[in-house]
């Protein structure tokens, strides 16, 4: 094998360009403001605890879509803060559903304390779910409406559509799991083994942050090395610096987690995978999965490594058939919500699906 060999002179105007880079970059940190969250405007329509339940004012400038008649209600996974599906402007799920005349509303858990410790899962999907759909089926004089889950969110929404089938018109779910066995689910695999009751007697309320590295040890020199090293490349480009700095406020925006309804989830869907056993029970009813009576969209990630798709697609074996679809977008957990593509594909489908049309 023979040496690299680089020049001196080559060697010099390399450092030059990356000392360049730096100055740019700090230039540009100095001048940047925090990242809101999210970009879409919105107003509060119901409050409760923690919750708060939003509607978002639809893009004048570009929605040229018709209204559509039933609204959607996004029900976001406890894990992580819900802008992600409103990131930038340009990258926006909820701008891209309002663009194709979809009513949109969303569900932001906010943020648990030591005073939700002992709420459990009862409590969010046959208490705080069900109440934010009431309001909006009352706001819009309307017997059901739709819902979209989206990761934890959806597994949440299967459990309520199955107990609450009379509000839900159609169900989208969105990277969720389903199957948390399937044998490439490296999470489902460490969540196995935690003494979750130990855990929560423990802590009370699970640390977000304790949750946020155990995802990001999922793939630790891309997520916690290699997008840094990356970052130089971008410092003298603002735009892009912008984007870096709303992902990585995303990211470490993770709130704590209600002990009791935490272990539950860990125990009844990743350790007994009940779920798919249909032996989930919430206020004394179990969860039927094969009863649902709505039409269900699937959206899953074929590149996802938090939800890979074989725990999402394992839907397709416990829902009626005639009731089924599916969409396969071709990239990450992530990436469904804010690259390019998935703008120009996800939106436009979930709302043509909601409207009637196959996606």
């Amino acid at each position: 094998m023979q040496p690299i060999r680089i020049s001196p002179d080559a060697a010099i105007e390399e450092l030059l360009a990356f000392n360049g880079k730096l100055a740019s970059g700090l230039r540009h940190l100095a001048e940047l403001r925090e990242a809101p969250d999210g970009v879409t405007p919105k107003e509060v329509v119901y409050q409760e605890d923690k919750l708060t339940l939003y509607r978002f004012v639809r893009r004048g400038r570009r929605g040229k879509s018709p209204r559509h008649t039933v609204p959607l209600l996004i029900v976001y996974a406890l894990v992580n803060r819900p802008y992600m599906t409103d990131l930038q402007a340009d990258r926006s799920l909820v701008g891209g559903l309002l663009d194709a005349g979809i009513d949109v509303y969303l569900i932001d858990w906010g943020y648990p304390d030591q005073a939700d410790r002992f709420l459990t899962l009862d409590d969010y999907i046959n208490g705080y779910v069900d109440r934010c759909v009431d309001e909006v089926r009352r706001r819009h004089d309307l017997p059901q409406i739709d819902i979209l889950g989206i990761c934890q969110g959806g597994t949440f929404s299967l459990c309520y559509a199955s107990l609450h089938s009379g509000k839900v018109g159609k169900l989208v779910t969105m990277v969720t799991p389903v199957d948390f066995h399937t044998p490439d689910n490296l999470l489902s695999k460490w969540m196995r083994h935690i003494d979750v009751d130990q855990l929560v007697d423990t802590v009370g309320n699970v640390p977000g942050e304790l949750l946020n590295w155990t995802f990001l040890a999922l793939k630790p020199f891309r997520l916690m090395g290699q997008k840094y090293l990356d970052l130089v490349e971008v410092l003298d480009d603002r735009e892009k610096l912008e984007n870096f700095l709303r992902m990585e406020k995303w990211i470490f925006d993770s709130p704590d987690q209600a002990g009791a309804a935490f272990g539950e989830f860990v125990k009844d869907f990743f350790q007994h995978n009940k779920l798919v056993a249909g032996a989930v029970e919430l206020g004394g009813r179990r969860v039927d999965l094969g009863a649902l009576p709505m039409p269900i969209l699937n959206v899953y990630a074929t590149e996802d490594h938090l939800v890979p798709p074989k725990a999402a697609r394992a839907l397709a074996n416990h829902v009626p058939a005639a009731r089924y679809s599916e969409l396969a977008f071709q990239g990450g957990h992530i990436g469904i919500y804010v690259s390019a593509r998935a703008q120009r594909q996800i939106p436009p489908a979930i709302a043509g699906w909601l409207r009637g049309t196959p996606p």
